[in-house]
């Protein structure tokens, strides 16, 4: 049976910048996990829409530039999602971006998540990430 877990993007202040909804074999993963799987869904998503000069995810792809609701390419392309999962984990330990699981801070990679009904992950994006 597989767990649904949704995640949201916030700034500090809490403005909602954007919601996806994640499918895991497990009800339990790790913060690794999560943003790995992250990145692969947002990634498969833009990369499915191969015409977009936008893309919609947590790090920017090298070659683009931040507006306001994501990353502009100069001319529409296909992302790579481990080059953009490298630079999210780097970003995640670098307190590029913070991880709440309903109102408790994961802070290691290795961190265990229980998914369970109603729990919502919040990233909170603190600094532009630059990406592949």
């Amino acid at each position: 049976m597989s767990s649904t877990l949704t995640v949201r993007d916030e700034t500090t202040s809490g403005q909602l910048l954007g919601r996806i909804t994640l499918e895991f074999l497990t009800e339990r993963i790790t913060v690794r996990e999560l943003i790995r799987s992250r990145v692969y869904q947002e990634v498969q998503d833009h990369n499915l829409k191969a015409h977009q000069h936008v893309f919609q995810g947590l790090v920017q792809p090298s070659d683009a530039e931040r507006e306001l609701n994501g990353y502009r390419l100069r001319k529409p392309r296909t992302i790579d999602w481990k080059q953009q999962y490298e630079v999210a984990l780097k970003a995640f330990q670098e307190n590029g971006f913070l991880i709440l699981v309903g109102d408790r801070q994961v802070e290691d990679l290795d961190e265990e998540i229980e998914i369970q009904p109603g729990v919502e992950v919040t990233f909170l994006k603190l600094v532009p990430l630059v990406g592949g």
